[in-house]
């Protein structure tokens, strides 16, 4: 099907096969059960050329058909106008207000701030993290909550998996001295570099590719949105990069995941001292207790 199609189709075809997530969303299995699905892009500024290229590819699918390989449904056609598809996706992507002060705009965006506004100017690039999920809408109260308690004042923070570096950003802004983020992601680490650089922040937040450990450690609080099994896998390394006293935020959990990380947390020695959750995720919120000495 796809040789037929592009005989009439220079922009190309492409081929979507139906797939499963898996391992929360970082793995893909293919779902032979499932019909796939092959486009083609046929330019339309000549009708008449337009017209016949279909009606070509309607006999060569019919001819295809007549093998009796596997079933082929109805060719079907519609018009679609051409995009910047690099830049689409950005219409999606408001001015979003999360807690009572914490405001995320896309760069491409304008915004009027009132007097206790923190304002994180943001271009998530192809990094995680814009503020349209709920985990990260979980992890941006929270912060803002622990600023207001004073948590973060002059506080050194490590954000782990920091993708855009959107918590990062929260934390300076909010009272952090310093932040260090880092992603097994490239790309993410240098999102998290450029959107410091927006927002004036490259003495307080830096970024590198990497993961746990941190020669760098202990610190003050530690963010990590994450998922379940990393959480679980990196809880050992999660306590030993807090200083005792020092705090952990960690989301991306579903709810039916969240007795296992509690499990993993305890397990390492780490206190649960809150919890929030919306819709389907949890937000934990966790405390290296410190340590005292029997007299």
């Amino acid at each position: 099907m796809s040789e037929i199609l592009s005989r009439v189709a220079p922009g190309g075809v492409s081929v979507e096969v139906p797939f499963q997530l898996v391992d929360e969303g970082l793995g893909a299995r293919t779902d032979g059960s499932r019909p796939a699905v092959v486009r083609a892009y046929v330019p339309a500024l000549d009708a008449n050329a337009a017209t016949a290229a279909v009606e070509e590819a309607e006999r060569s699918l019919g001819h295809l058909a007549a093998f009796g390989l596997r079933p082929i449904g109805d060719l079907e056609v519609r018009p679609v106008h051409e995009e910047d598809w690099a830049d689409a996706w950005k219409r999606h992507f408001p001015v979003l207000r999360i807690g009572r002060r914490l405001v995320i705009r896309p760069t491409w965006r304008r915004h009027t701030p009132k007097p206790d506004d923190v304002v994180l100017a943001l271009d998530p690039g192809m990094a995680f993290g814009t503020g349209l999920h709920p985990t990260t809408r979980l992890c941006l109260v929270a912060i803002e909550r622990w600023a207001d308690q004073g948590h973060l004042a002059g506080a050194r923070v490590l954000d782990v998996g920091c993708g855009s570096g959107i918590l990062s950003l929260a934390a300076a802004k909010l009272g952090a001295a310093e932040v260090l983020g880092v992603d097994t992601d490239l790309i993410a680490a240098e999102a998290t570099l450029a959107n410091a650089r927006r927002n004036r922040l490259v003495r307080k937040v830096l970024a590198r590719r990497g993961t746990l450990p941190v020669w760098e450690s202990p610190f003050d609080v530690v963010l990590a949105n994450l998922i379940a099994s990393l959480l679980q896998h990196l809880a050992g390394e999660l306590a030993g990069a807090l200083r005792p006293g020092g705090r952990l935020l960690a989301s991306g959990i579903f709810k039916d995941r969240e007795d296992e990380v509690r499990q993993a947390f305890a397990a390492a020695g780490l206190s649960l001292i809150g919890r929030t959750e919306e819709t389907d995720w949890v937000c934990l919120e966790v405390v290296r207790p410190v340590e005292s000495t029997e007299v």
